[in-house]
């Protein structure tokens, strides 16, 4: 990205998506489950596909708030059908909607600055 702003916003995004990720790992081992430490198929893809499409549009600002919105457009669909599963322990539950929470409001935010971006 061009834009400091930008950048710092990314890179702070970036640590709380870390901290989520290690909150559903601890729920995961403390229910007897085995975390998955790799990420997605699908995630690894979307960040090959936002590393193309980056270098075919020299990674401007507008594109790549286009390809943070998709990705948090498919983070959203995962929090909403992981919420649809039942016999989830309450307190993963709660967890899960509050990080869900978090997520809406993080795509919104990217919504509206591309939406600015495109304005301008």
């Amino acid at each position: 990205m061009k834009s400091s702003e930008l950048q710092n916003l990314f890179l702070r995004r970036a640590e709380e998506c870390r901290a989520a990720a290690s909150e559903l790992q601890t729920l995961v081992i403390e229910y007897g489950g085995k975390p998955d430490s790799g990420g997605s198929a699908t995630g690894a893809l979307h960040r090959g596909w936002v590393a193309v499409r980056g270098s075919l549009s020299g990674y401007s600002d507008h594109a790549m708030l286009e390809e943070c919105e998709r990705g948090e457009d498919a983070a959203l669909g995962r929090y909403r059908a992981a919420l649809r599963e039942e016999g989830l322990p309450e307190a993963v539950r709660a967890v899960i909607a509050r990080q869900q929470l978090g997520v809406q409001a993080n795509h919104d935010q990217i919504k509206r600055l591309r939406d600015l971006d495109k304005a301008a």
